[in-house]
């Protein structure tokens, strides 16, 4: 009985050893994979850095005026006036009140299980 109990306990043992040093080698392998990503990262944040120092220098005014000055007639470029924005008189007022009626149909149709906004879409054929 004792002799079948060390045997067990010794195949228990080799597959134990067996199981931690498979462990031990998959932690190595994923440390490995690591330590490889880290290096990518690094290298790919220094051609971020080196790409975004390059787009500050040619975005500066005095790189990019003569290539307008070359081009102003093809392009037909002119420097932005104050009228292309509008200005606030043209944004129309806000109402006093809302429309109550309005608002109420819409709530009845919500209610009723009829979306207006289906009615919408269809009219614009994108149903």
């Amino acid at each position: 009985m004792i002799r079948n109990l060390n045997i067990i306990l010794i195949f228990t043992s080799m597959l134990m050893l067996a199981g931690v040093y498979t462990i031990k080698f998959a932690i190595e392998n994923t440390a490995s994979e690591r330590t490889a990503l880290i290096v990518q990262i690094d290298s790919q944040q220094g051609d971020l850095s080196l790409l975004k120092a390059d787009e500050a220098v040619l975005n500066q005014p005095g790189h990019i005026e003569p290539i307008i000055r070359r081009h102003v007639a093809a392009l037909a470029i002119a420097p932005v006036r104050q009228e292309q924005f509008g200005s606030f008189v043209d944004l129309p007022m806000r109402p006093v009140k809302p429309n109550m009626a309005a608002m109420d149909s819409l709530f009845t149709a919500l209610d009723a299980g009829i979306d207006p906004i289906d009615a919408i879409l269809e009219l614009e054929g994108i149903e």
